[in-house]
């Protein structure tokens, strides 16, 4: 198992692995969170393309609707 870095901890992960699955694997859904890997912003259309690496940083912030 290898580790990546979510929103400053270190997390184990089965890679290989995309931002989508592993924000599935977080009880995250895609749709809910902005992310960003590696100092730069992922559109959401591109997390199920985009590969994650042993040492990857992910920050992960919950899109939250209020009013």
């Amino acid at each position: 198992m290898e580790t990546i870095i979510a929103n400053g901890r270190s997390t184990a992960i089965n890679l290989p692995a995309t931002i989508e699955t592993f924000l599935l694997a977080q009880n995250l859904l895609p749709r809910s969170v902005v992310v960003e890997h590696n100092g730069e912003a992922v559109p959401p259309s591109e997390f199920s393309k985009r590969s994650l690496y042993s040492g990857d940083r992910l920050e992960i912030v919950k899109i939250v609707a209020g009013g």
